[in-house]
């Protein structure tokens, strides 16, 4: 990798953290290419973080794991996007979802607690499950159609997820189901039995190998003590920085091929490659100018969050913001870069036609950026009446 993404190194242990996490990267980076085109889910990537302590790293220390910050998940997440971005995506929501689940202490500790153990002994991984066809994305307030029937000793819950994450190696994820009798809806703690049935229907233009396939359930039995009752603390939703810091780690990857590139095409026609002319230098500015924006914001904005622990709801509107930022100047610097290389970007022997397909699913991750917009002009709104 280059000196550039070493630019937000503070200390000695982030430096090892970030080699660990770069060697993953390389090993990643060998197979994302034949996950991409079967659309298959990697295992053996899982294998490797589980290997490698990486599951763990966000589970609270009291738990046996390392209570590593939000900006060091973001430096870790960017640099394992660099080498594949489904990998990191995936793994993303679980390592971001612990350090929520950590910081908002929003299940019962006994829960939670066990969860982190098994985190930490077995590599265990979570992650929710809550958007449906019918109901479009939880974030702009669908209702679930799932449903949650109660019974003597706990619920039946029937329904169907769509993009669900990481679904074929789960033992366990949540899911948000309606309550007819309370008219509302809640979390449940879903362990996979016979009742819960992958459906293979993720099949898409790009992150083809984060196994975010349908999940149905048919009537499967929870346990009343797996209702996840309970608000916790509001930490802002820091940990959603997972999500730009890979799609930022796509473009650092994308912008590195397009350098090496020009350093080494030299046409016929000319004496020297093609670095030296004004033009591609001009597009080489260009994606420094939103690779460095978007990387000084989405860190600025780590570090917040992680030094004012009693702000952090009111930093939404600038978490919000980082997203917005990273994902609309990764999406740029990739297209840059395939337009410094040319129609070879194309081939889907390269990887730059990858990033580019890879790097358009930020749009589709929350938050939207009509959400983020809105959060924006609200908070400019109540500021002007104040």
């Amino acid at each position: 990798m280059n000196k550039m993404i070493d630019q937000y190194i503070r200390n000695e242990k982030e430096r090892a953290l970030a080699r660990k996490a770069e060697g993953l990267a390389s090993l990643f980076a060998m197979r994302a290419a034949l996950h991409d085109q079967e659309g298959s889910f990697p295992f053996e990537n899982f294998t490797d973080l589980r290997e490698a302590g990486y599951l763990k790293l966000t589970v609270p220390q009291e738990f046996g794991g390392d209570g590593i910050s939000l900006y060091e998940l973001v430096m870790l997440q960017e640099r394992l996007a660099y080498g594949d971005g489904s990998t990191a995506l995936a793994v993303g929501w679980h390592i971001g979802q612990v350090l929520h689940l950590g910081t908002t202490r929003k299940w019962p500790e006994a829960i939670f607690a066990d969860l982190c153990y098994s985190v930490v002994s077995d590599g265990t991984m979570i992650n929710t499950f809550a958007s449906e066809a019918a109901s479009g994305s939880p974030s702009r307030g669908g209702k679930p159609e799932t449903t949650a029937l109660p019974t003597a000793d706990g619920w039946l819950i029937t329904g169907r997820k769509t993009f669900s994450t990481l679904s074929p190696i789960l033992d366990r994820f949540v899911v948000s189901a309606f309550i007819p009798d309370e008219d509302g809806t809640a979390d449940f703690l879903v362990h996979r039995t016979d009742q819960v049935t992958i459906v293979e229907t993720w099949d898409t233009l790009g992150m083809r190998a984060t196994g975010s396939h349908d999940v149905v359930l048919d009537g499967v039995f929870v346990d009343k003590t797996m209702r996840l009752s309970g608000k916790g603390v509001d930490d802002g939703g820091g940990w959603l920085l997972h999500i730009p810091a890979c799609y930022l780690g796509i473009a650092m990857a994308a912008r590195d091929y397009a350098l090496e590139f020009v350093h080494t095409y030299q046409p016929n026609h000319m004496n020297e490659p093609i670095s030296s002319l004004p033009s591609v230098q001009h597009a080489i500015g260009e994606m420094e100018i939103e690779l460095r924006t978007a990387r000084a914001l989405l860190y600025a904005t780590a570090d917040r969050w992680d030094q004012e622990k009693f702000n952090r709801p009111a930093l939404k509107p600038e978490l919000g913001l980082a997203k917005y930022v990273a994902t609309n100047n990764a999406i740029k610097v990739v297209d840059l870069a395939m337009r410094i290389v040319g129609a070879a970007s194309l081939s889907r022997k390269q990887p730059l036609e990858r990033y580019y397909r890879d790097v358009r699913a930020g749009l589709h991750n929350p938050p939207m950026d009509s959400t983020v917009l809105h959060n924006l002009a609200s908070a400019a709104l109540i500021e002007k009446s104040l």
